[in-house]
């Protein structure tokens, strides 16, 4: 969950003023890193000179500069050190609050400072199923500990009984003791808003001096949401500079294909009622009851919408690395308000495109347009001021984000739009643009009733590794737009860069339809010819002959008055045939000569390092693995729905989700031959795939320190699995991960577990599931 990205350094923000950002790019300033760490639903509070953030399951993480992450914990356990004091832990501290949840886990967490200097954590835990939930206050004299507990001070899902408010328990209208926010206002006073789905979001008065509920409320005042609507995470930040609360909530599905998305509201009262930018009273927000469960439809068109999935598309050609830059469900955010330097921050989780559920801290910038909302930066803080902007530095080509109003699983890619010099906005949106004060824009587009107003700021691009002009506005009807400035580009260096980068991946031993872009970076076009249309069509449609052929297939790039020719070598493999064949005998070459050789890597597939011995094998030697290394696999060694892969193996240990063969279109799309696999096959070996989560469990584990035969066969789904021969597992709809010709792939590592120790040998991979009897023959 943590990685560090080398990123330039901050004089380069103070130049970004004076100069072209994309120059102050190239400029050698010393670099600055990023440092990421995992806690869902961050709530953000400062001590001292330093941020934290605590989230969900008992997660917490503190930072100096709020890009780089050190965590403090993870996970509910006895070990956990946010509660760990002596022989008490935070199952011992709060077992009336598991007990009455009926959950061993906990969910979002709050924790602010108050007037005796003590630490006051309000938690919560919720059955999950139901609006079952107990919150609670534990405090502490250190922030990050040891907590000690104080007593639940809410309760809800009490079906049939009395509730905090007299009546009985309605889930329709009553809230769930969820989420947590506790925040002062002006007068000083202490409030906290909490709650989540079923009766929506509620606001209490608290006692400043030992944080618990002033008495005779119930469950405090309604402010949003009710009737199960899909609206939580409320945090409350008040700005000096336009003198109203903020209050934040995300609409939607916290997973990744929830449409997770942070929505905003305002109010001159810390209790509302808070108004979003058509006049809207929150508190009239909420699903329609004659509706299914959690009726999105009815509370979409309210709120003003910060973000939600989106990403700024990197084209074939185009600066940087990778897809791009975006976030997936973003959301269950906190805020705060630099009093020393003016600053406005959004804290909050993000999944990402095609890296499923796994979730990261974000901050990002916030500004106060000129309506008095606030406009999110684009892209994650880096230490950016908003400074005065030069209109040469406004004008160019643009990747543009319209969020909308929508809750939706869709990742709202970017468009290309361009600000013209002459002020109008051309390309898939259309309109005028202004350049007002220092650093202020005005859009009006078409299609929008109203003007969007926001800010130009130089930023950091991750994808380009260089300085970009962005932008960030709001209409009047709550809708988001960003925009990042590509780096200006004449025709020829368009062109140029997309030829320098085209590739088709392995092209050494085809089985299957290519890939061939047609469209590229800033609307450049690739057109295809084949020498041997009827081996490999224009379009990239393989027909496999009864021998290998070789088929040159030439691409035309253009763009403008310029253009450039790239041709590539592609031999497609006879049907079903060998696709690749390690030996291991001595070295790790291919000994049919179609695939590269492998390579030595450390304890990761992407690492550089390790080591790897050779012994006696099944069959002449074998390879020899220390626990520490593996192999990295040519790219693109499978690229259809019907393969084979067979090998020797003699396990040295057995480790739980250690792999041996290991494939991967992206991190979220893989397939993993386990000699131990996890606890829902009793730790047999199994083959596993991460895209549906599909086990096939073997029943069974290899011996350690004896020659196995391993094998299985896929074809369109239908899956095989065979130790010495023998078929161990048979199932259906096995995911198509393979559908590229530039899959990831290796030998005892992958990105995550604990490398393979132990010995393989003679590794087979061919373009076909092969039959019980051609595996069988391979055992021998």
């Amino acid at each position: 969950m943590k990685n560090t990205l080398a990123l330039w350094g901050m004089g380069a923000l103070l130049a970004s003023s004076l100069v072209s950002p994309n120059a102050a790019a190239q400029a050698g300033f010393t670099p600055i890193t990023f440092k990421n760490a995992s806690v869902h639903d961050p709530s953000v509070v400062k001590s001292g000179d330093t941020y934290y953030v605590f989230g969900s399951h008992l997660a917490a993480a503190k930072s100096t500069d709020l890009m780089n992450w050190q965590q403090v914990s993870d996970g509910v356990s006895a070990t956990n050190p946010l509660f760990l004091n002596g022989a008490a832990n935070v199952f011992t501290e709060l077992s009336e609050t598991f007990a009455w949840a009926q959950s061993n886990t906990l969910w979002a967490a709050d924790v602010r400072q108050l007037a005796d200097g003590k630490f006051y954590m309000y938690y919560n835990a919720c059955k999950g199923d139901s609006p079952r939930s107990a919150l609670g206050i534990a405090v502490a004299d250190r922030i990050e500990g040891p907590y000690v507990d104080k007593g639940i001070i809410l309760r809800s899902g009490m079906w049939g009984q009395t509730s905090h408010d007299g009546t009985v328990y309605d889930a329709l209208k009553h809230p769930n003791a969820v989420d947590p926010h506790v925040f002062s206002d002006n007068a000083g006073r202490l409030w906290m808003i909490y709650g989540s789905y079923s009766g929506g979001i509620f606001i209490m008065q608290m006692n400043p001096s030992n944080g618990m509920p002033l008495p005779g409320q119930g469950y405090g005042k309604r402010l949003i949401g009710g009737n199960h609507s899909r609206i939580e995470g409320a945090f409350v930040m008040y700005s000096p500079a336009t003198s109203y609360y903020y209050m934040f909530t995300s609409f939607g599905g916290l997973d990744a294909n929830g449409g997770y998305n942070m929505r905003v509201a305002r109010s001159l009262n810390p209790n509302g009622p808070y108004l979003d930018a058509q006049g809207n009273d929150m508190a009239n927000v909420r699903s329609d009851p004659a509706k299914p469960l959690f009726d999105d439809a009815s509370i979409a068109p309210y709120g003003v919408k910060l973000m939600g999935n989106y990403l700024f598309e990197r084209k074939l050609g185009e600066a940087g690395t990778g897809i791009g830059t975006g976030y997936v469900s973003p959301g269950h955010n906190s805020a705060y308000y630099d009093a020393a330097t003016g600053k406005h921050f959004l804290v909050f989780h993000a999944r990402f495109p095609e890296r499923g559920e796994q979730h990261e801290i974000r901050v990002h910038q916030m500004f106060m347009n000129a309506d008095g909302w606030p406009v999110v930066a684009p892209y994650r803080y880096a230490k950016e001021n908003l400074n005065l902007v030069r209109r040469e530095f406004v004008i160019g080509d643009y990747l543009f984000v319209n969020h909308g109003k929508d809750i939706s699983a869709a990742v709202k890619k970017s468009q290309p739009i361009t600000l013209n010099i002459n002020g109008s906005v051309s390309g898939a949106v259309t309109g005028s643009w202004l350049l007002t004060g220092t650093n202020r824009v005005e859009l009006r587009l078409a299609g929008s009733p109203s003007p969007y107003k926001g800010v130009f700021l130089s930023q950091w691009d991750e994808t380009s590794k260089s300085y970009v002009m962005t932008l960030s506005a709001l209409s009047h009807e709550g809708v988001a737009v960003f925009g990042s400035r590509l780096i200006p580009r004449t025709d020829a260096q368009v062109v140029n860069a997309i030829y320098a980068e085209l590739s088709l991946g392995n092209t050494a031993a085809v089985s299957a339809n290519l890939n061939l872009p047609t469209s590229a970076a800033r609307g450049a076009t690739i057109a295809w010819t084949s020498s041997h249309p009827a081996i490999v069509s224009n379009t990239g449609v393989v027909t496999p002959a009864t021998t290998d052929v070789t088929v040159t297939l030439t691409a035309r790039i253009s763009k403008g008055t310029a253009s450039a020719v790239k041709s590539f070598a592609v031999t497609v493999r006879k049907a079903g045939g060998l696709l690749a064949h390690y030996p291991f005998d001595g070295n790790l070459l291919d000994a049919s000569g179609a695939a590269a050789p492998g390579s030595v890597v450390g304890n990761r597939l992407d690492v550089a390092g390790g080591s790897i011995g050779y012994e006696a094998g099944a069959k002449g030697n074998a390879a020899v693995f220390n626990g520490a290394s593996g192999i990295r696999l040519p790219n693109g060694l499978i690229t259809t729905n019907n393969y084979t892969v067979a090998l020797w193996l003699k396990p040295a240990q057995l480790t739980p989700f250690t792999t041996t063969f290991f494939g991967a279109r992206t991190a979220d799309s893989w397939i993993s031959l386990l000699p131990m696999g996890h606890e829902f096959v009793n730790g047999a070996s199994m083959l596993w795939s991460g895209t549906a989560w599909y086990d096939a469990g073997l029943g069974m584990n290899l011996p350690v320190g004896r020659w196995s035969h391993l094998a299985f066969t896929v074809r369109n789904g239908a899956v095989n699995v065979y130790v010495d021969g023998v078929r161990r597992f048979s199932g259906s709809n096995f995911p198509n991960v393979f559908t590229t010709t530039s899959g990831v792939f290796a030998l005892g590592v992958n990105w995550w577990d604990t490398p393979y120790k132990g010995s393989m040998d003679e590794l087979r991979i061919y373009g076909s599931a092969l039959s019980d009897a051609d595996v069988a023959a391979l055992a021998r």
